[in-house]
């Protein structure tokens, strides 16, 4: 029996139309990359109780079936915040730790709104090791979704980045951490993930590429939308890779279709962390190309920078359905926020919202901080700002904290055929 999923896929390049044959990453048959999009049978939303977590967006989610343990992304209007800056519609979509909020992410990221999403398409007759690449917070939420379901991962990730990999409870077996060498990053971590899945045997989640992840982390704008009855006019996030941005505008372009919040199109508000600005540099020339830099150099700004998961050198920015044309679409702009700006601003957050935020986060409020400043935006204008993670803080005082290790620690930029004899009965106990 076939299995008919409430959606179709189609090509952002041609526009074709194709049913989803389980794992669809590329439109078949096309020759220039592109991002599929998802075309919901059901155009209305209807979200569902709140004790469905993430799942009371399933209208909208490419889900097979529901996890437990999710939490859905959380919206308030704000006024302390909204104070210090000068605006009175502001509304703050926070995803993180928060009970008094009504938000239960354990891994304090927005990242588990895709690592959910992700594993709820995965087939229940899969039997491939599931392959994600992350630079930290992507890592541990799909640790925790996978470990709690007993899905088998493998994670691959820059050694630097170790320390991401708290928990509050141990990771099952099931899930498995390699990492590149000191001095690596998300790129190398990456071009690991792509090493490993030239085995049969394993499954690339996909990135940006895969439908999952981005509806996934559009229920941010779900969250915000459904709170505020509008479309908001503006939309405020950092970005690393930009798929949490294009997660946005697609959402943005369902509710349009939706009909009962607006056709109004969210000026993408987006920023980068200095000195590693790449899409940022590409967006103020107008180029679709990103000029790609020396690897050690580019490795060294991430070194620097104070948001360490903003770090990615092979972003979904020029594809086609890419951060480019979401841009272009929306009229948005990038903002470069130095690391001293990014401090302040967190302590701007704690202050005024009183929670702790993520690096990434205090990024955004820099830019939106920058951009009220500049006069950019009306003090009666409906403002979202996607608060990507927090409640760190709140949630590691006075816990018990467990780190996952890593099974095999890489040099940078290993050969095909050491990852993968080195990966020989890394599962077979599973």
């Amino acid at each position: 029996m076939t299995y008919m999923t409430p959606y179709r896929l189609r090509s952002f390049l041609t526009g074709t139309f194709m049913e989803d044959t389980g794992w669809m990453l590329d439109p078949p048959g096309e020759t220039a990359p592109s991002l599929l999009r998802t075309i919901y049978r059901k155009q209305q939303l209807e979200p569902g109780n709140t004790s469905l977590g993430l799942f009371r967006f399933a209208d909208w989610l490419p889900a097979r079936r529901f996890l437990e343990g999710s939490s859905a992304p959380v919206t308030w209007k704000s006024n302390g915040l909204a104070a210090a800056v000068g605006l009175e519609n502001l509304w703050i979509t926070f995803s993180g730790y928060w009970p008094e909020k009504g938000a239960f992410m354990r891994t304090c990221s927005f990242k588990e709104t895709e690592a959910y999403s992700v594993c709820a398409r995965l087939d229940l007759s899969n039997d491939k090791v599931l392959v994600v690449a992350s630079a930290g917070n992507t890592a541990r939420a799909f640790a925790r979704v996978c470990s709690d379901n007993r899905i088998p991962l493998l994670l691959c990730m820059p050694c630097d980045a170790l320390d991401a990999m708290w928990f509050d409870e141990p990771i099952d077996e099931c899930v498995k951490l390699i990492v590149t060498g000191s001095g690596s990053d998300y790129f190398d971590a990456i071009d690991l993930s792509n090493k490993v899945c030239t085995s049969g045997r394993f499954l690339p989640e996909g990135g940006a590429k895969n439908v999952a992840r981005r509806d996934g982390m559009g229920t941010t704008v779900l969250s915000a939308v459904t709170a505020m009855g509008e479309i908001p006019a503006w939309y405020f996030q950092a970005v690393g890779s930009g798929t949490g941005a294009i997660a946005a505008w697609e959402a943005n372009l369902r509710l349009i279709g939706d009909g009962r919040f607006g056709k109004r199109k969210m000026k993408l508000m987006l920023s980068q962390n200095i000195p590693f600005t790449p899409m940022a540099d590409a967006w103020k020339m107008d180029s679709r190309m990103i000029s790609f830099q020396d690897d050690d150099h580019a490795r060294k700004q991430v070194a620097v920078i104070g948001a360490k998961v903003l770090s990615n050198r092979k972003p979904p920015y020029g594809i086609a359905g890419g951060l480019y044309d979401a841009l272009k679409d929306t009229e948005g702009d990038f903002f470069t926020v130095t690391n001293d700006a990014l401090s302040e601003a967190t302590t701007l957050f704690a202050d005024t919202e009183e929670i702790d935020i993520h690096p990434a986060a205090a990024v955004a409020v820099a830019s939106l901080k920058t951009a009220t400043s500049e006069g950019r935006i009306g003090k009666k204008e409906p403002v979202m700002i996607n608060i990507t993670g927090g409640g760190e803080a709140w949630f590691k005082n006075g816990r018990k904290l467990f780190y996952l290790k890593p099974s095999i620690i890489y040099a940078i930029n290993p050969s095909v055929e050491e990852v993968t004899e080195r990966l020989e009965g890394l599962f077979s106990g599973d």
